[in-house]
């Protein structure tokens, strides 16, 4: 079938989107088409929107469009107490539960050497320069149930035991192999409760 070429262009973007295959970027394209021009102009502001104001937080990696956060810049929070997530969208999940009071700090990925990501590639080195210039006295290691997040956990573990730091990681109840992201508020909840020391 010839597809006229914006409509195949925006097939082809929208393709490139994750877990977006061929035929639900050909739904959402047609979706698209039939859409009055007022829907789709509000998408696309949006788009643009989030590109030009979304940054990262200068304190914890965490996306925002203020800087610090709004939980970095919170007085109620516990800022002794450091989880320590793959990514921002990690830390919806956590807040999901109600349970953690502390601060966050996005790694913004995994230890993944057949990737080509290594410890340099994180932001592990903001992370110890955190801990070595406030009074924190747990890290909570809040890393997917995985490989990567095994091999991240267990280096994260060996750089901060020399600095005295109480090390935890949340408990097994997650499915190895799953995303934080897509746990359950119950099942993370009791993760969280029963983290254990490394």
């Amino acid at each position: 079938m010839h597809l006229p070429k914006p409509l195949a262009r925006l097939i082809k973007e929208l393709n490139k989107l994750p877990t977006i295959g061929p035929k639900t970027a050909q739904r959402l394209a047609f979706y698209i088409v039939r859409s009055d021009y007022d829907k789709v102009k509000s998408l696309a502001d949006a788009l643009l929107e989030v590109k030009e104001s979304i940054r990262y937080c200068s304190i914890c990696g965490n996306i925002t469009d203020d800087d610090p956060c709004a939980l970095c810049s919170d007085p109620r929070r516990d800022k002794s107490t450091i989880c320590v997530v793959h990514g921002a969208q990690d830390i919806i999940a956590m807040e999901r539960t109600r349970e953690f009071k502390g601060v966050y700090h996005v790694l913004n990925g995994a230890i993944s050497p057949m990737d080509g990501v290594g410890p340099d590639q994180l932001r592990i080195k903001e992370l110890l320069e955190r801990i070595n210039s406030n009074n924190i006295k747990e890290v909570i290691l809040a890393l997917d149930p995985n490989v990567e997040g095994e091999a991240t956990a267990m280096y994260i573990a060996r750089l901060l035991k020399p600095l005295g730091v109480y090390v935890t990681k949340i408990a097994s109840g997650m499915p190895f192999g799953g995303d934080l992201e897509y746990v359950d508020e119950v099942t993370l909840s009791r993760a969280l409760e029963g983290r254990r020391e490394l």
